[in-house]
């Protein structure tokens, strides 16, 4: 492994900027983020960056590495080619506010208009439920999502088409799921689905659960089985029919 490396880093707010290089030494089992605190350190400590646990669990040190979006506590500099320049920008769908760090604000009231858990009355006496396996483990997946937002930055219809007023994004998709498949849950959210949340926009390209750190299966899992609700209660030609009968 090199012993130092070049990190071309965006610097600049929302009235814009550009990138600077840094050259720092590195050492075996650094990742991204261990690089980014050295420079911190050593060379420039006005550098914002967004980070928290540092072990892939708080999702708050996203960034784009060499064009791609990733955890920067979870990218191994034993992974890149150290011998080109590593380049380091914020998320392109986020406002940014300084530096690494953007905006996520949106994600957070987007998910204010999702109809909340509404669980079924309970099935005992004692105020317990009965529910299969099965059931709970569908879910358990959809939970592992670390709100790092990857997968909204990636997600083309919110990165180039910017629909944020339109479309809530895969991470919101994913939420939904985990609510519409709760083996309890009894609220109706597929009308929202449709007119509110547009999960039309999405043409299942899986850029989204490429990019996932917690390798949820969005797509196939997610947002697949929730667009299938759609077109079985508005676009089933059987159904159509018999509510006209």
């Amino acid at each position: 492994m090199a012993t130092q490396a070049m990190f071309r880093i965006w610097r600049g707010d929302s009235a814009g900027g550009q990138f600077q290089d840094y050259v720092t030494p590195v050492e075996e089992g650094m990742v991204v983020l261990d690089a980014v605190h050295r420079i911190q350190a050593n060379d420039a400590p006005d550098l914002a960056v967004r980070w928290n646990c540092k072990a892939g669990k708080c999702g708050s040190c996203s960034a784009e590495i060499n064009g791609m979006p990733k955890l920067m506590c979870m990218t191994r500099l034993s992974n890149l080619k150290l011998e080109m320049p590593v380049i380091l920008e914020p998320m392109h769908t986020f406002p940014v506010i300084r530096d690494l760090v953007t905006d996520v604000s949106w994600n957070f009231r987007a998910k204010k208009t999702i109809k909340e858990f509404r669980p079924r009355s309970p099935d005992s006496p004692d105020g317990t439920w009965r529910m299969q396996q099965a059931d709970v483990e569908r879910v358990q997946e959809f939970r592992k999502c670390i709100e790092c937002f990857l997968c909204q930055d990636v997600c083309h219809v919110l990165r180039e088409h910017h629909k944020q007023d339109q479309f809530i994004g895969p991470r919101l998709l994913v939420h939904v799921a985990a609510l519409e498949m709760h083996p309890l849950d009894v609220e109706d959210r597929v009308s929202d689905l449709k007119q509110k949340h547009n999960i039309g926009f999405c043409n299942i390209t899986t850029c989204c659960r490429k990019v996932c750190p917690e390798s949820i299966t969005i797509t196939e899992n997610a947002i697949i089985p929730l667009k299938e609700r759609v077109v079985d209660r508005y676009f089933d030609p059987l159904k159509q029919l018999f509510h006209i009968i």
